[in-house]
């Protein structure tokens, strides 16, 4: 009975030693295979230098214009407030507000009635002295009259003339006519009105072309010049632009600004531009050329001086630069940087010169940039930059073993001789 009991419970410790065995194996084997799976905790390398993370770019090299952007006004090429002047009563208009006029077309027409008899007595008395200054030469010659009397007929007759002349003057003032051709105002006077001299009645604008007068900052005064093209845009109108050329300079420098005022003349042939707008002026001195640029946030101002940080064998280094123009967030760089450096354009307040840095992300515009081959950029510690080793694996769980069953006692181990047959007692 007893041996019967004690043989399966033996198979069963035997198993279960056998499966633990091959499990530990397994895994001491695991382990051996990937080192680098237990080097991932490992502490970095102490002894290597703390690299700060920035964003940077590579200096390139784009077609740039070289121009001067300003803001300035337009203005009316001719512009003018008609005012009489002579005192009258208005009697006639002669133009529609707000449309085109020709030049010398009626405008305005005021009470000619004492004119107009002014006139008539200038001339009769014109026609009388002429009479007796003829009569005159005809006594002088047959010396019926002395040379002096003649002298004042003659003089007579001259001041005849020229009262005819000023009645003649005054009656044609009393007509306003257009000066040059252009868009009548609005007036401020209707018909019955009387008006003194001076006083205000209509404008009359010429506004095609316009002239756009703005400013520009003396140390330009080198680069601008008579003839040069420019480009115009307008809050009023966006997305359209319009072209034009210097025509002025004005040679006196404003002592207020500092500033030199120039003068352009744009078409305007639509009459889609009226004086008095704002206008974004673009002035090209010269053609397109290539230039080194960077992005402005790549500048560090201090004081009057701009900086950058280049990127040299993985540290940065703070180096003064000579900028140009400004043009759509981009910056000329004159001096300082040359082509392909790496320049930093985030991150400047973390470091400072000879910081070791590192790059978070690259400027995708201007090509990806690596970092520096001729020295390593503070790399950590082997330990912890290790890939990451695949997980161990793991041995099968041990086939299951029949249990023994319930009704069987639990009996601690057997002894290896009582498996050995003991001798039949004697009877």
């Amino acid at each position: 009975m007893k041996t019967s009991v004690v043989a399966p419970i033996a198979v069963v410790a035997v198993a279960i030693a056998a499966a633990g065995g091959y499990w530990f194996g397994q895994q001491r084997t695991g382990t051996a295979a990937n080192p680098a799976s237990t080097a991932t905790t490992a502490a970095p390398d102490k002894g290597a230098p703390n690299a700060v993370v920035v964003e940077a770019v590579t200096a390139a090299v784009a077609s740039m214009p070289q121009m001067i952007t300003a803001v300035g006004s337009l203005r009316s090429d001719e512009s003018v407030t008609l005012r009489p002047e002579v005192a009258g009563r208005v009697v006639r208009i002669g133009f529609e507000e707000g449309r085109p006029v020709a030049k010398g077309a009626l405008l305005v027409k005021l009470d000619a009635a004492v004119n107009d008899a002014e006139v008539q007595q200038a001339k009769a008395n014109l026609v009388l002295a002429k009479s007796k200054y003829e009569r005159a030469i005809d006594l002088q010659k047959q010396n019926f009259i002395s040379g002096q009397a003649r002298d004042e007929a003659e003089n007579n007759f001259k001041v005849a003339e020229a009262a005819q002349a000023l009645a003649a003057a005054r009656l044609a003032k009393t007509e306003i006519r257009a000066p040059f051709s252009g868009i009548i105002g609005l007036r401020s006077v209707s018909i019955g009105d009387y008006v003194k001299e001076g006083q205000d009645m209509v404008n009359l604008e010429s506004i095609d072309p316009l002239k756009v007068d703005f400013r520009v900052p003396e140390i330009y005064l080198k680069q601008v010049q008579v003839g040069q093209t420019l480009e115009i845009g307008l809050d009023a109108l966006p997305g359209k632009t319009y072209q034009g050329k210097v025509t002025a300079i004005n040679p006196l420098v404003d002592a207020a600004g500092r500033a030199i005022v120039i003068r352009a003349l744009v078409k305007n042939q639509d009459t889609a531009l009226r004086p008095g707008m704002f206008a974004r002026v673009k002035l090209f001195t010269r053609e397109a050329q290539d230039a080194l640029v960077l992005p402005e946030q790549a500048l560090v101002p201090q004081g009057e001086e701009q900086y950058v940080f280049r990127v040299v064998d993985g540290k940065a280094v703070r180096t003064k630069v000579e900028v140009g123009q400004r043009r759509d967030s981009r910056v000329e760089i004159l001096k300082g940087v040359a082509r392909g450096d790496t320049v930093v354009t985030a991150g400047q307040l973390k470091i400072r010169d000879g910081t070791p840095v590192t790059f978070a992300s690259l400027d995708k515009s201007t090509g990806p940039i690596a970092a520096p081959s001729s020295g390593p950029v503070a790399a950590p510690s082997p330990a912890s930059v290790a890939a990451p080793s695949p997980p161990p694996v793991r041995a099968p769980p041990p086939a299951p073993v029949a249990a023994p069953k319930a009704s069987a006692p639990a009996l601690p181990p057997a002894k290896a001789e009582s498996n050995v047959p003991k001798p039949a007692p004697k009877s």
